[in-house]
């Protein structure tokens, strides 16, 4: 039997057990092996670990076998109560709380012990790290589009860091990367790209760090496009220098900055801002322009417009990814726009009035054209481009305030609507005709979404199996790698 598989304090409570059960004092238990009560007294509570000949001696003189003494399980439920009080007492949340030792003697009774235990591991539960519900998930996104607004959507250190990097393949300075600068890029922070056939379907891409391979689907799961964007935003964690995120705050902020990186990368602020002032000049500005120059995705082009607008040509905007019944996604604005927002400021999960354009484009007469279109709100009238993605279902719309409009393309457009949300009878309210007509013959039956009460995962990577990734890389492996 090894020394160092004794628990002192579950080993002292047994001592004390069967110690009592033979009617012995400690002087009389001390007397037959050889040492002083006080002594026993420490090893009774766990304050003295015993060696191995001592345990020997102690189990002879109860006469129970040493392996009966050694064993993990407190003797009694007594025993285990006063077992967890010292071990709570030793923890750092207990410790704050500033209040003198307990010892649990004789005198306290078990219910007394139970109830000090019950009060300790809720206060340990409520301090642990909890599931993020979806409004917490809102809160922590609503602080950072608070700081977006703050900057213009521009921060001035990621665009360095994207400038260096295409400046370290040489980029040409204009147009798009090109595939052989992207696959220069990740050489260049020392990875290499692999399609892969079987990538698990909880992830964009997959990087083993030990043989720097940067995993993407195959070409028949992801289009050449969209790789391009994932490899720039998986790059984007390391040029930022990401550590693994402990909260979902934190891991919102690197999504959010590893997008960035991926945008100034794709279309880097060197091209971008004279394509983007010659447009302007000739009143042409176009999201798909710039979507089709750089060869990216039109959500990644309207994000990349919200980076340089403000800064480089001092157009306040706004930009809202929305679903078909108008839930917003993602959305950021400088210009005042009376996005929808709940009771803590949140405007994602909220839903768009249907008079605006990006709820009108799903009903114009192609709908996969951009719908150019006005809207007259409480906060002033607004122009804007909305895209809708014939895959997704999804609207990307780009927009500015009145005056800004004369600089785009599609400024000439006659659809006009006015929206009073949230106040008046606009698209949340019948009209009182209507209300009259209705009100009791009506019985909806609503359309199911499995994701309305679900709170968010409990990972600090929500929804990623880590088993499945793992597992991906021990199949995709060099051949005779470790």
């Amino acid at each position: 039997m090894s020394e160092n598989t004794v628990d002192p304090l579950v080993f002292g409570h047994r001592v004390r057990h069967y110690r009592r059960a033979r009617g012995l004092t400690l002087e009389e238990l001390g007397a037959r092996v050889d040492k002083p009560a006080p002594y026993l007294s420490l090893v009774e509570n766990g304050k003295r670990e015993p060696r191995l000949g001592v345990i020997n001696a102690i189990a002879e003189a109860l006469d129970v076998a040493a392996v009966e003494l050694l064993s993990p399980e407190p003797p009694s439920r007594r025993a285990e109560l006063e077992i967890g009080i010292e071990r709570a007492q030793e923890h750092a949340l207990y410790r704050e709380l500033g209040l003198p030792h307990l010892k649990p003697s004789a005198k306290l009774p078990d219910a007394a012990l139970e109830h000090i235990l019950a009060l300790f591991n809720e206060v340990k539960g409520r301090a642990a790290p909890t599931v993020a519900t979806r409004e917490e998930a809102r809160i922590a996104n609503s602080v950072l589009r608070a700081e977006m607004k703050e900057r213009g959507n521009y921060f001035a250190e990621i665009e360095k860091l994207a400038r260096e990097a295409v400046a370290a393949v040489d980029y040409a300075g204009h147009a798009a990367l090109t595939e052989g600068d992207i696959q220069s890029l990740a050489g260049h922070m020392g990875f290499t790209v692999v399609r892969a056939q079987d990538l698990p379907s909880s992830v964009r891409s997959v990087t083993d760090l030990r043989h720097r391979r940067l995993y993407v689907p195959q070409r028949d799961a992801m289009s050449t496009r969209g790789a391009r964007s994932v490899v720039l935003q998986t790059l984007g964690h390391f040029a930022l220098g990401h550590e693994d995120p402990v909260s979902f705050a934190e891991f919102l902020r690197q999504r959010v900055e590893a997008n960035y990186f991926a945008g100034a990368a794709l279309v880097p602020e060197v091209a971008a801002v004279p394509f983007l002032r010659e447009a302007m000049d000739e009143r042409d500005l176009s999201i798909g322009d710039l979507r089709d120059t750089f060869y990216v995705s039109y959500e990644m082009a309207a994000h990349r417009f919200t980076n340089l607008a403000t800064e480089h040509l001092g157009l306040r905007v706004h930009f809202v990814r929305s679903d078909e019944l108008g839930i917003i996604w993602k959305a950021y604005e400088n210009n005042d726009v009376p996005f929808p927002k709940n009771s803590v400021g949140a405007i994602e999960g909220q839903r768009l009035c249907r008079e605006w354009g990006t709820r009108q484009a799903f009903h114009s007469e192609d709908k996969f054209s951009i719908h150019h279109q006005y809207t007259d709100t409480r906060e002033g009238t607004f122009w804007c481009a909305t895209h809708v993605d014939e895959h997704r279902m999804e609207a990307i719309t780009v927009g500015v305030r009145f005056e800004d409009a004369q600089h785009f393309r599609g400024r000439d457009t006659d659809r006009r609507s006015v929206s009073r949300c949230p106040d008046g009878d606009c698209c949340r309210r019948p009209a009182e005709t209507m209300t009259s007509r209705w009100s009791g013959w009506a019985w909806p039956s609503v359309r199911p979404n499995s994701h309305v009460l679900a709170a968010m995962p409990v990972e600090t990577i929500p929804g990623v199996d880590l088993a499945e990734v793992y597992e991906f890389l021990d199949r995709n492996a060099p051949p005779g790698a470790s």
